[in-house]
């Protein structure tokens, strides 16, 4: 150490003497025990779509040249360049600008489209971003809100499964150790700030490459909290190593924040026998419309017929004849004080019934069927039945009736059993990464792939034990992959008729092996063939789509079922909404500019529900079925709080001001229940990040 301190004093200037003096310091502050490494240079995001303007860092597009440069003047297709001493010139066209970690931004989503399907329940969202950006985003609307985290990040295997600074990090890398855990130490402190503080949980999959250095980091980053780690076999036949053991197994650490514990299971997930609870008066009714394949009228036309009900009293009265090839159902007149329900599918075409009109008619005389839910914009009625493996049940005593509604429909309740505490290892084949992970997307968009998805009921299960007995939890994935988190929260809403939504980041990046074939082909990021098949583009969107449609992205029905006998052509009643996270130029910032952009975040606060306001109105605006409302113009806060009372619905109302006194008096004036947020009137400024300063 003397001899450090003797090379500082030979320093002739003062203010580097101070610097090194300070990092010197630093590092003899550090704790004896831990992780050490380095922060390395900090991250850095290209904008292929970003305008090139003075004061801009660029990089040239070149994959191989790194060099990063100021842009000082930009004359038609010709950018000037200065770095350092030196000046250089380049086509626009051959470059990119680069925002590093730590220089502002100001972000924006941009929508690329949705699957509505409920008309009351909350959206689902993907966002197309880098992670940490999307994390800095989101804490504008979910700082200390989320009530669990679910990440599957990089395994850092060496074999070029991520990325540090845009260059893939590989096996012979020396400091890929350093930069994985600086990388995740950055998205870490993020994600605390996004948990609930009083009752959250975070859990992390890895593999045996990071799963000790993780360990290590996530005791140092929150020593308060209670951390578990859980071995799950994922792959029973083994991955092979030379001259080692075979691997059949990853691990998952689950940190709890707060009074956060695991929610009681019916599986233990480790013991042989699945020991399950009561579910209550779960809905065991499914719809007796046909989907998936073979459900056309024309397929079966001994199962189209109509059910005449009784709208007042919601009750089936009659079943109706099967109708030949070439009988119209607009020549079948209902009896007096009845309507007609036919088995229409969801584009208006004609579908048919699960079973022929004998079968139905036994149904309805045992109780087994039952009108169903009216469907006001389509104007239907929809038919449920007990499908033949919960008949099964009630024979085998598993599903108990319990008595019968007004019209003569089963009451049921499952049998009494003993709730269980999950255990630390988990050995169920339904965590089978192949035929669970690989193999329904192989269904849900046949001919594309991805590297090592998870199993969806690995998932299912994960998010059981943290989000259980939350109906309405909110939950983030922001290694978001394949999709697989969005899609097991949709899968565990139909399994327990839940609430809960789910925000999945995922980034459009393009394996080394497409990306040397693109660049081969003259193409490079930011151009429509390359993005076309990113992970986003290619694989996450189609894949959510699929899933909670039905359909593949070749308009075909998802072949094949859910473990628990749901066709995936089924779908999910479930929405979801996908966006670009945009990066704003701040020369087009100015007052009531680029509301659209930051509309969505908005709507993201105040519950991601119901109709968004996507433009500005002269004074104030209300989501026409939503939970939130807009003050845009301050002089009718009067009005428009009295508006906001008359609503018991509304929950969020944001104002447009840069008045600080007036912000407070419209915040005093409005309901107990409704939070209230400032909103700067150039509006982006408000979601200013990547910056200690907020505007």
């Amino acid at each position: 150490m003397a001899h450090i301190d003797a090379l500082i004093d030979k320093v002739s200037d003062p203010e580097l003497k101070r610097l090194l003096r300070e990092q010197v310091d630093g590092l003899l502050q550090r704790r004896d025990f831990g992780l050490v490494f380095q922060e390395h240079k900090p991250e850095v995001v290209e904008l292929p779509n970003y305008r090139i303007r003075p004061g801009c860092t660029v990089r040239p597009i070149v994959a191989t040249d790194t060099s990063e440069w100021r842009v000082t003047a930009v004359r038609g297709e010709v950018a000037s360049l200065e770095s350092g001493e030196n000046s250089s010139t380049a086509l626009v066209k051959d470059l990119v600008v680069i925002r590093e970690f730590g220089e502002a931004i100001y972000p924006g989503l941009q929508s690329r489209g949705l699957v509505s399907k409920s008309s009351d329940k909350p959206f689902h969202s993907v966002i197309n971003s880098e992670n940490f950006h999307a994390l800095e985003t989101l804490l504008y609307a979910y700082e200390k809100k989320v009530d669990a985290i679910y990440i599957d990040p990089p395994y850092n295997t060496g074999a070029r499964d991520w990325k540090y600074n845009n260059d893939y990090v590989d096996g012979i890398d020396d400091y890929r150790h350093s930069k994985w855990l600086a990388f995740m130490q950055r998205r870490l402190e993020l994600a605390e700030r996004l948990l609930n503080p009083a009752d959250s949980v975070l859990v992390i999959t890895i593999d045996e490459n990071e799963v000790h250095h993780l360990g290590v980091l996530l005791e140092q980053l929150f020593p308060e909290t209670t951390r578990q780690m859980v071995t799950i076999a994922i792959n029973g036949k083994g991955v092979s190593k030379n001259g080692q053991l075979s691997s059949v197994e990853e691990y998952a650490f689950f940190v709890y924040f707060g009074s956060a514990k695991p929610s009681p299971v019916a599986d233990n997930l480790f013991n042989d026998e699945q020991e399950t609870t009561s579910t209550g008066e779960a809905d065991h009714w499914a719809s007796l419309l046909r989907r998936g394949t073979d459900a056309s009228r024309y397929d079966r036309p001994g199962m189209f017929y109509p059910f005449f009900v009784d709208p007042a009293l919601k009750r089936v009265v009659e079943i109706g004849r099967p109708l030949e090839a070439s009988e119209s159902r607009t020549d079948v007149e209902a009896p007096a004080g009845l309507v007609a329900v036919w088995p229409l599918r969801t584009d208006g075409s004609e579908g048919r019934w699960q079973t022929g009109k004998i079968g139905s008619q036994d149904l309805l005389d045992q109780g087994y069927l039952k009108l169903g839910a009216y469907n006001r914009r389509r104007d239907q009625w929809a038919i449920k039945y007990l499908f033949k493996g919960q008949r099964e049940r009630i024979e085998s005593g598993a599903l108990e009736i319990t008595g019968r509604d007004e019209n003569g429909a089963v009451l049921l309740s499952e049998r009494q059993q003993r709730v269980v505490s999950g255990k630390t290892m988990w050995n169920r084949s339904r965590h089978n990464a192949g035929s669970y992970g690989s193999g329904l997307l192989r269904a849900l968009i046949p001919g594309r792939s991805f590297p090592f998805p998870k199993s969806l009921y690995a998932v299912v299960d994960t998010l059981r034990l943290m989000v259980g007995s939350k109906p309405n939890a909110l939950i983030l994935d922001f290694f978001g992959g394949s999709g697989t988190t969005a899609h097991a929260t949709a899968y565990l809403n139909a399994e327990d008729g839940g609430r809960r939504r789910s925000i999945v980041v995922t980034n459009n990046e393009v394996s080394p092996d497409e990306a040397r074939q693109l660049r081969e082909a003259g193409h490079v990021p930011g151009d429509p063939e390359w993005e076309a098949l990113g992970i986003f583009e290619h694989v996450t969107r189609p894949r959510l789509e699929a899933a909670f449609t039905g359909l593949t992205h070749t308009g075909d029905p998802a072949p094949g079922s859910y473990l628990n006998g749901t066709a995936l052509a089924a779908g999910f009643d479930e929405n979801i909404e996908f966006f670009d996270l945009t990066y704003e130029d701040p020369d087009l910032i100015s007052m009531g500019r680029k509301f659209e952009m930051v509309a969505p975040l908005l709507w993201l606060r105040a519950g991601a529900c119901g109709q968004r306001i996507d433009t500005p109105s002269e004074a104030w605006a209300i989501s026409e079925n939503g939970t939130y409302g807009i003050l845009f113009d301050e002089e009718k806060w009067r009005d428009f709080v009295l508006e906001v009372s008359s609503r018991s619905t509304l929950t969020h109302v944001f104002v447009v001001t840069d008045s600080k006194s007036v912000y407070q008096q419209v915040h005093t004036e409005l309901p107990d229940h409704v939070e209230a947020t400032q909103l700067y009137e150039d509006y982006l400024r408000t979601f200013r990040i990547n910056t200690e300063v907020r505007a």
